[in-house]
């Protein structure tokens, strides 16, 4: 019987490191992210939010078959198009390219956001958080009281919150009304 596949910290250092050589413009994000950060809970897979463009598309095809994954060219293509989403199950662990995860409105305003934990990028445990509630996908509601937990505990330890770009707009509309 095949064991189930589980995210290995292993997994994301080979990723970082890949990415890294291959300059790849990308955050870990979902799940994996959380756990990058400390959450203590387990996932299947290595969640990647990558830069969308074609020339880090590249990028990330030639970081990933360095690490073993069998990219062809209609994955090739996904990837280098920046498709919103893709899974990939052809290397020693799976994969998923989100390109456009939900409730975060650009790379760049996650990567503003982001935390650097020894060699990983990550993006902010508050847009974790609301792009695992604007999924609306049930196993993702289920474990937000438990990351909005580790969250609060978290933020205590670190000197300065991590906000989400929907706490942000928030802030800006309160400001706006306060003037």
């Amino acid at each position: 019987m095949e064991q189930p596949k589980q995210f290995r910290l292993v997994q994301a250092e080979e990723i970082a490191r890949a990415f890294a050589e291959a300059n790849v413009e990308y955050l870990f994000i979902g799940k994996s992210g959380a756990v990058l950060l400390g959450y203590p809970g387990i996932t299947q897979d290595v969640d990647v939010f990558p830069r969308r463009s074609p020339e880090n598309g590249k990028r990330i095809v030639e970081a990933l078959t360095k690490l073993g994954f069998a990219i062809g060219p209609d994955l090739a293509s996904e990837i280098i198009g920046g498709k919103d989403f893709v899974q990939i199950k052809t290397g020693p662990f799976d994969v998923d390219l989100v390109f456009a995860p939900d409730g975060i409105s650009s790379f760049e305003e996650a990567n503003a956001r982001s935390v650097v934990e020894g060699p990983f990028r990550i993006a902010s445990l508050r847009d974790i958080i609301e792009s695992k509630r604007a999924s609306g996908r049930q196993k993702d509601l289920i474990e937000l009281p438990l990351l909005e937990e580790f969250r609060a505990v978290y933020e205590k330890q670190h000197t300065s919150p991590l906000r989400s770009a929907a706490d942000i707009a928030e802030s800006k509309v309160r400001a706006r009304q306060g003037s």
